[in-house]
């Protein structure tokens, strides 16, 4: 695998840091997805929705962004793919669009080759 092998997005970008970094893209981890929302039932909503899809899900009140204050943290076992973060993180874009949210971001720890 190599730098190029990813599109040029934002995604793209992450996984060419990661990678340069000495990150391990070919071993699964825990990639935590975060999702802000106007409301602590529209955070419900989507962890529920989150729940039924088999992904660990909680609703967290950080409360820094004052129209968007409630946070919904999803955790989701995977490998670190372009392909696999972009599907799930549109997948939670249209949830959270439903509801008046929208996606912040996603990180995992690093996993160093040998």
């Amino acid at each position: 695998m190599s730098e190029k092998d990813f599109p040029l997005d934002e995604n793209g970008d992450v996984l060419r840091r990661m990678l340069k970094s000495g990150d391990n893209l070919n071993v699964p981890r825990n990639i935590d997805f975060v999702v802000v929302l106007p409301s602590e039932s529209a955070a419900d909503h989507l962890v529920n929705i989150l729940k039924g899809w088999g992904v660990a899900a909680e609703v967290d009140f950080p409360g820094i962004c004052p129209s968007l204050p409630w946070e919904v943290r999803a955790v989701r076992h995977m490998l670190p793919t372009h392909e696999g973060i972009t599907a799930f993180e549109s997948d939670l874009e249209r949830e959270a669009a439903a509801v008046g949210g929208r996606n912040d971001g996603w990180g995992c720890m690093e996993v160093k080759s040998n």
